[in-house]
Protein backbone atom coordinates (compact mmCIF):
# COMPACT_ATOMS: atom_id res chain seq x y z
CA UNK A 1 0.00 0.00 0.00
CA UNK A 2 1.13 3.57 -0.54
CA UNK A 3 1.58 5.90 2.44
CA UNK A 4 -0.41 8.94 1.36
CA UNK A 5 1.29 11.29 3.83
CA UNK A 6 4.77 11.01 2.31
CA UNK A 7 6.05 13.02 -0.65
CA UNK A 8 8.38 11.45 -3.21
CA UNK A 9 10.56 13.13 -5.79
CA UNK A 10 9.55 12.09 -9.33
CA UNK A 11 11.94 12.09 -12.31
CA UNK A 12 9.27 11.92 -15.01
CA UNK A 13 5.59 11.30 -15.63
CA UNK A 14 4.41 9.47 -18.76
CA UNK A 15 0.91 8.52 -19.91
CA UNK A 16 0.25 5.43 -22.03
CA UNK A 17 -2.74 3.56 -23.44
CA UNK A 18 -3.13 -0.02 -24.69
CA UNK A 19 -6.11 -1.26 -26.70
CA UNK A 20 -8.73 -3.54 -25.09
CA UNK A 21 -7.64 -7.20 -24.84
CA UNK A 22 -3.96 -6.28 -25.38
CA UNK A 23 -1.19 -8.28 -23.73
CA UNK A 24 2.54 -7.94 -23.23
CA UNK A 25 4.69 -11.04 -22.72
CA UNK A 26 7.50 -11.32 -20.16
CA UNK A 27 9.60 -8.17 -19.86
CA UNK A 28 11.40 -6.13 -17.21
CA UNK A 29 10.43 -2.66 -16.10
CA UNK A 30 12.59 -0.08 -17.92
CA UNK A 31 13.17 1.81 -14.66
CA UNK A 32 11.86 1.95 -11.08
CA UNK A 33 8.39 3.39 -11.35
CA UNK A 34 4.84 3.62 -10.11
CA UNK A 35 2.26 2.35 -12.58
CA UNK A 36 -1.12 3.94 -11.85
CA UNK A 37 -4.07 2.31 -13.61
CA UNK A 38 -6.70 4.82 -14.75
CA UNK A 39 -8.96 2.52 -16.84
CA UNK A 40 -9.00 -1.16 -17.70
CA UNK A 41 -8.64 -4.30 -15.64
CA UNK A 42 -5.64 -6.51 -16.18
CA UNK A 43 -4.14 -9.72 -14.97
CA UNK A 44 -0.53 -9.24 -13.94
CA UNK A 45 1.84 -12.19 -13.58
CA UNK A 46 5.38 -12.31 -12.20
CA UNK A 47 7.97 -14.72 -13.59
CA UNK A 48 7.65 -17.16 -10.66
CA UNK A 49 3.93 -17.41 -11.49
CA UNK A 50 2.28 -15.12 -8.91
CA UNK A 51 -0.89 -13.64 -10.46
CA UNK A 52 -3.02 -10.74 -9.32
CA UNK A 53 -5.58 -8.34 -10.77
CA UNK A 54 -4.98 -4.60 -11.21
CA UNK A 55 -8.05 -2.37 -11.38
CA UNK A 56 -8.55 1.37 -11.95
CA UNK A 57 -7.13 3.41 -9.10
CA UNK A 58 -4.56 0.82 -8.05
CA UNK A 59 -0.84 1.56 -7.97
CA UNK A 60 1.80 -0.99 -8.90
CA UNK A 61 5.39 -0.34 -7.83
CA UNK A 62 7.58 -1.79 -10.60
CA UNK A 63 11.17 -2.42 -9.53
CA UNK A 64 12.01 -5.57 -11.53
CA UNK A 65 14.47 -3.84 -13.87
CA UNK A 66 16.73 -6.93 -14.05
CA UNK A 67 16.39 -10.63 -13.37
CA UNK A 68 12.83 -11.90 -12.99
CA UNK A 69 10.23 -10.34 -15.22
CA UNK A 70 6.47 -9.87 -15.47
CA UNK A 71 3.71 -9.97 -18.08
CA UNK A 72 0.19 -8.64 -18.30
CA UNK A 73 -3.06 -9.02 -20.25
CA UNK A 74 -6.20 -6.90 -20.34
CA UNK A 75 -9.27 -8.74 -19.12
CA UNK A 76 -12.11 -6.45 -20.17
CA UNK A 77 -13.32 -4.31 -23.07
CA UNK A 78 -11.70 -1.13 -21.79
CA UNK A 79 -8.34 0.24 -22.92
CA UNK A 80 -5.62 0.22 -20.27
CA UNK A 81 -4.90 3.88 -19.61
CA UNK A 82 -2.11 4.38 -17.13
CA UNK A 83 0.42 6.82 -15.73
CA UNK A 84 4.06 5.92 -15.18
CA UNK A 85 5.86 7.93 -12.50
CA UNK A 86 9.59 7.22 -12.37
CA UNK A 87 11.61 7.70 -9.20
CA UNK A 88 15.17 7.47 -7.93
CA UNK A 89 15.84 3.88 -6.73
CA UNK A 90 18.43 5.19 -4.23
CA UNK A 91 15.80 7.17 -2.33
CA UNK A 92 13.06 5.71 -0.12
CA UNK A 93 9.56 5.48 -1.54
CA UNK A 94 6.23 5.75 0.25
CA UNK A 95 5.41 2.04 0.07
CA UNK A 96 4.17 0.20 3.15
CA UNK A 97 3.97 -3.61 2.94
CA UNK A 98 0.62 -5.24 3.75
CA UNK A 99 0.50 -6.77 7.20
Amino acid sequence: MVDLGTLNEAFAVRFQESEPHAFYDYHNAPTNQYVITLTGTLEFETYPGEKFILEPGEILIAQDTTGTAHKWRLMDDEPWKRVYVTFDPAKPINFVADK
